[in-house]
């Protein structure tokens, strides 16, 4: 086989995972992976950004239109940092992303070298933190593997950023590894168990609501939400940042749950007996700063509940 630049390997991984468009700010520690995209000009574009956080939030919302991760490419110390505002919304708004990172190279490693950072410290992967995985690539035949684990963890289980960081000596690496396969997301669905639980809920409620939310949402996702709610005559709000999920023109939507909250919908929120919440993260700005709901179930002691899915 013929060897390439293991930079020109990680375009075309990414082009073997469906990748169009890419965003970031240029820098000298991934300068094989530009050149790589630069060859490659006719089938992926490079989104060229004055700034990283304007680049992140670009892949974020790529990745929220899609549904398959958002790419952000930027070089290191404050390149990175920079860019950690939009994973972080990436983060709490569970939308996939891969954040790709020129770094030092090896020999200059755990060092002090110029603007190095501990990235997995930094992006290390928790539930205060900013990403889903965060690893390194210090061998280029690996490249492969790594990029498709990366696809495979931003868009399953509660999709999230991913960050790959890029040794700029391994980058310049000949290798004749090939891309692996596209990455498909696991399409969930509720067991029978839970959804006879729910109809059960449902019929014993008297003041049930919808929250929806989160990533995911297709047309038709969106049109069976729409059908569930009018089967049943279910109000339904919509979850901070994601304003759109249901018609805001349906005479079942109830409002935006977010921030400036309607006094009439928080009093609706916390008078039901009944919180279906579908795809959203029941974070501070969702909950009213964690008064509209009180964990883990609603009321509890007043026989209130919540169902989440």
């Amino acid at each position: 086989m013929t060897k390439q630049l293991a930079g020109h390997l990680l375009v075309d991984c990414l082009l073997a995972q469906g990748v169009t468009h890419a965003f970031g700010v240029p820098g000298e520690s991934y300068l094989a992976v530009l050149d790589g995209l630069h060859a490659r000009r006719e089938h992926i574009k490079f989104i060229i950004c004055r700034q990283e956080g304007g680049a992140a939030f670009m892949a974020e919302a790529h990745g929220k239109l899609t549904g398959r991760p958002g790419i952000c490419m930027v070089t290191r110390g404050p390149g990175a940092t920079n860019a950690s505002i939009g994973v972080h919304t990436a983060f709490q708004d569970s939308t996939p992303m891969v954040l790709l990172v020129g770094d030092v190279a090896s020999d200059c490693r755990d060092r002090e070298a110029f603007q190095e950072v501990d990235y997995s410290s930094f992006f290390g992967p928790s539930t205060k933190g900013f990403a889903k995985r965060v690893e390194r690539i210090d061998d280029a035949d690996r490249i492969p593997e790594y990029v498709a684990r990366a696809f495979a963890t931003a868009m399953n289980g509660r999709p999230g950023p991913v960050v790959l960081v890029l040794p700029e000596d391994m980058l310049t690496q000949m290798t004749d590894a090939q891309p692996l396969p596209r990455v498909e997301a696991v399409q969930a669905w509720s067991d029978p168990g839970s959804l006879r639980t729910l109809r059960e809920m449902l019929l014993a409620s008297r003041q049930p609501l919808i929250i929806a939310g989160g990533g995911g949402w297709t047309p038709q996702s969106a049109q069976a939400l729409q059908r569930f709610a009018e089967n049943w005559k279910l109000p339904v709000g919509n979850a901070f940042r994601f304003q759109d999920t249901f018609d805001n023109h349906h005479p079942l939507y109830a409002g935006d749950v977010g921030i400036g909250l309607n006094p009439k919908l928080a009093a609706r929120i916390k008078a039901s007996d009944l919180i279906i919440a579908i795809g959203p993260r029941l974070g501070e700005m969702t909950t009213g700063n964690y008064t509209l709901l009180e964990a883990p179930e609603t009321q509890t002691e007043a026989g209130a509940h919540s169902f989440q899915c």
